[in-house]
Formats: structure tokens, sequence, C-alpha cells
């Protein structure tokens, strides 16, 4: 088990992963990751397949040309 802190990012908080987890996990700093929650517990899970990570990427860019004031409220 590993005990982690958040870490203030701009006006929002990051979770530092550090490499030997990225590189067990086959993850990098382009690898997307989905992030999911029961409103308990958060789960982040890389993306590896490369249609799906295609997709998502296609479906943020979307949503980020869609939404870019609303989001950056949401940052706030």
């Amino acid at each position: 088990m590993m005990i982690k802190t958040l870490t203030k990012h701009g006006n929002s908080l990051a979770l530092v992963i550090e490499k030997p987890i990225l590189e067990l996990l086959g993850a990098d700093a382009e690898t997307p990751f989905e992030v999911t929650t029961d409103g308990r517990v958060l789960v982040l899970s890389p993306i590896t397949d490369t249609k799906r990570s295609a997709d998502f990427k296609s479906a943020l860019k979307k949503i980020n040309d869609r939404y870019p004031k609303a989001l950056k409220k949401l940052a706030e």
C-alpha cells in the first residue's frame, strides 16, 4: 500500500504517479487514463487500446471545443 497526498497545480489538485508505477502499468505522460468512481473510491485505468485511445482523445477535443467557457469556470 502507498499513501499519497495531492499537489496544488494551478487552481486544481494533482496526484503525482512515480515512474516505477507508470512502468508497471506501461504508461507514460501521453497515456490517457479512464477515471471512474463510486463516490468513495477513485480508480485510474490506463487506456492502452489504440482505437479506444484515439476515440477518447477525439471525444475530449469535442468537449473542449464545445464547452471551453464552462470548463474554464469549473477549473476555477
